[in-house]
């Protein structure tokens, strides 16, 4: 092969890897939003259709004409640390009312190409009116209004909405405000990535509450793996149909999550990953991703040095919450209360009096350091039970990172 032809092939596999990473941290990309991604996907699709297919069983959808590519994540999961989020600059995550619009004002949408906003929260309106188990849509109220327009700029950010003419936010403070858009339903009918419709259920209003795993575990459904209700060892189910679903789910979790504990892991999944098979396949998939593999005896993570493929960083200093995670880490050798953590974090307040100054105040502390443990916890290096904040192992890789780096600084100067 000549050099030209090696060059070519490197670079197709670094756009490959590159296009991976992109879909992972944003499962939607539009050509009107993210051109260029848009483009390499489109591209190289082929190939990166296949990796997320063999490798997560994800479908991946890509409409050139209309502009847009979908990976349709699949898991069952029920994960509060991942809710949809505000486009203001707090970052607020959706309360249930938010959801409930959201469901309503997409259901909304599909019956015309076009409309304005106040032709839409009349329709809210009436749509919530109509049924007994949803508050009706109060325009006359500033915070209802608002819960109205995160939603609709989020389906602008996915670009399911296009204000051609005046702006969302206007009406938050008016009900009388103008603005037109676009609707792309196409778009609209990929944003709900289920199996099985959660309409096709049937399931009494009452029940739901109460059967809320059964029924996320039944709208996850995927009948390749040839089981009933849930992706585990079934006396039905074939040999073909195990090796499948242990490869996906395995997978899944590695790609989607910050790390991979064994002890979260089946017995199954765990000799899987165990064997010659499993891990002639992990280190294949991190090379084609463009991934670091780090292994340990806890568990495993694929690094992404170029931080493409995560939606959120850590160590990251763009927040107050972050890198106060990060300082407390260090300090975090063993089981601490949560109230000693706040003690720590109101030591870092006094000691950098110019810093966090949203988190100045009788309760700041607190907040502040409650804030870094969901940091922590969003990102597995920490759990809490009773109070109690434990490291997990994976903590020890910023810790020891750090301490190598100071002790490098040192003999070097």
């Amino acid at each position: 092969m000549s050099q030209l032809a090696n060059q070519l092939a490197a670079a197709e596999r670094e756009e490959v890897a590159l296009g991976i990473r992109q879909l992972l941290a944003t499962p939607l990309i539009t050509e009107r939003g993210k051109p260029d991604a848009f483009d390499l996907i489109r591209r190289r699709g082929e190939p990166i259709r296949q990796w997320f297919d063999y490798y997560c069983g994800w479908a991946l959808t890509i409409e050139p004409r209309l502009g847009y590519a979908r990976l349709a994540k699949v898991r069952v999961a029920d994960d509060p640390s991942r809710p949809l989020r505000r486009l203001r600059s707090g970052k607020a995550p959706f309360d249930r009312r938010r959801y409930v619009l959201l469901c309503v004002t997409a259901a909304e949408l599909l019956a015309t190409p076009v409309t304005t906003i106040g032709l839409l929260a009349k329709r809210v309106v009436q749509a919530t009116a109509a049924d007994e188990a949803i508050p009706a849509l109060d325009t006359a109220s500033r915070e209802e209004r608002r819960a109205l327009v995160d939603v609709l700029r989020l389906l602008e950010h996915y670009g399911i909405l296009d204000a051609v003419d005046g702006s969302t936010e206007a009406f938050v403070e008016s009900t009388d405000a103008k603005v037109l858009y676009q609707i792309d339903g196409t778009l609209l009918l990929r944003l709900l990535s289920a199996p099985i419709g959660p309409s096709r259920l049937a399931v009494p209003l009452d029940e739901v509450a109460l059967r809320f795993e059964e029924l996320l575990a039944a709208v996850s459904r995927e009948r390749r793996y040839g089981v009933s209700s849930t992706h585990s060892d079934r006396p039905g189910q074939s040999e073909v149909q195990r090796n499948l679903w242990l490869r996906h789910s395995v997978f899944r979790r590695l790609v989607d999550d910050p790390v991979l504990y064994f002890e979260d892991l089946s017995n199954a999944e765990r000799a899987y990953l165990a064997s010659p098979t499993g891990r002639q396949l992990l280190r294949r998939a991190a090379e084609q991703g463009g991934f670091v593999l780090e292994e340990r005896a806890e568990g495993m993570l694929l690094v992404d040095v170029e931080s493409v493929a995560t939606d959120s960083r850590f160590p990251d200093d763009a927040g107050n919450a972050k890198v106060a995670a990060l300082l407390l880490l260090e300090t975090l050798t063993g089981p601490v209360t949560v109230e000693q953590l706040r003690v720590q974090a109101a030591e870092l307040l006094s000691r950098f009096p110019r810093w966090a100054e949203g988190y100045r105040g009788p309760d700041g502390a607190a907040r502040l350091a409650s804030d870094a443990i969901d940091v922590l916890m969003s990102f597995g290096l920490a759990q809490v039970s009773s109070g109690i904040v434990r490291p997990l192992p994976a903590a020890a890789r910023y810790t020891v990172r750090e301490a190598r780096t100071a002790d490098s600084e040192g003999a070097s100067g």
